[in-house]
This record gives C-alpha cells, sequence and structure tokens, in this order.
C-alpha cells in the first residue's frame, strides 16, 4: 500500500468504512433533526449537530485550501461548533449531512490527484492525519450523545 492509499483508507476508514470502530456516517444515521440539537446536561455540553458542524468546518475548509480557493469564513474553534444554524428542521440537518458526504468525497478526490511530490510540498499528510484523529475523537462524542439519548442501535 503506498501513501496516498494509506491516506485514502484512513480517510474512507475515519467516514464511511467501518473497521474495528463506527465511522462518522454511521454515528448520523438515521438521526433526526430534533436529536442532533439534543444536548446533555452541562455547559460544556455539544449537541451532536454541533459537532458535526466543527468537522464540516473543518474538511471544507481543507478542500477550499488545498485546491487554492478563498476561505471566506475565519472561525475560531468555539465560533465554527455554530457554522450551521441548528433547528428542529429535518431537511436542513439533512442538508448538513449531505455537506459533510460532500467535503469527504472532495478530498478523497484531491488525494486520489495529488503525487507523492505534492503530499510533501503541501504537507497533506499531517494535515489529513489531523483530520482522521480529530474526525474518530469527534465521532465518539457523537456516539455517546446517541447513547445518552437512547439512539443508538443496540446491534453495534
Amino acid at each position: 500500500m503506498d501513501r496516498i492509499e494509506l491516506l485514502i483508507n484512513g480517510l474512507d476508514s475515519t467516514y464511511d468504512k467501518e473497521s474495528w470502530y463506527a465511522p462518522l456516517k454511521d454515528s448520523i444515521e438515521g438521526l433526526t433533526a430534533e436529536q442532533a440539537r439534543w444536548k446533555p446536561a452541562g455547559d460544556a455540553a455539544k449537541s451532536i449537530w454541533e459537532n458535526l458542524n466543527h468537522l464540516l468546518y473543518y474538511k471544507e475548509r481543507l478542500a477550499a485550501n488545498l485546491e487554492g480557493e478563498d476561505w471566506p469564513y475565519n472561525l475560531s474553534g468555539d465560533e465554527n461548533f455554530h457554522f450551521t444554524e441548528p433547528t428542529n428542521d429535518d431537511h436542513a440537518w439533512a442538508k448538513v449531512v449531505e455537506r459533510v458526504d460532500k467535503a469527504h468525497h472532495r478530498l478523497k478526490e484531491i488525494l486520489n490527484k495529488t503525487s507523492a511530490e505534492e503530499l510533501d510540498q503541501k504537507s497533506l499528510d499531517a494535515k489529513l492525519v489531523d483530520i482522521f484523529l480529530h474526525e474518530a475523537y469527534h465521532t465518539g462524542q457523537i456516539m455517546q450523545i446517541r447513547k445518552l439519548q437512547g439512539a443508538w442501535p443496540e446491534q453495534r
């Protein structure tokens, strides 16, 4: 397995290819907007929607930067949890889920077009590994929130 294949494997396994842990796509599957907005008690708690906003922000920003596009948002780590507005609208929630899917596929497409030399020039390996680890961390939080809600499938 070469470096690019290894990175694509990491990208896929944290997003939609179950390995020995559940990927992000599985962790948000079947949720309603109301479930995505729900927060456990405590000031520091985030909702699933807020966690997904946070992941979306960084994935879209990385893809834009790698393709030389201007990134119009300059949000701090705390601010980007509110990248989109959580509502009880299932259609709005579905749009956010779709954006995350598009961001994943965009990064994968960029990676498929990248040479080993470009990986080194752009420090892409490190940026993608950060995305993988970040996504795995927040996926665990999303799963825990679902378990607290009683919304995590028992067969997992």
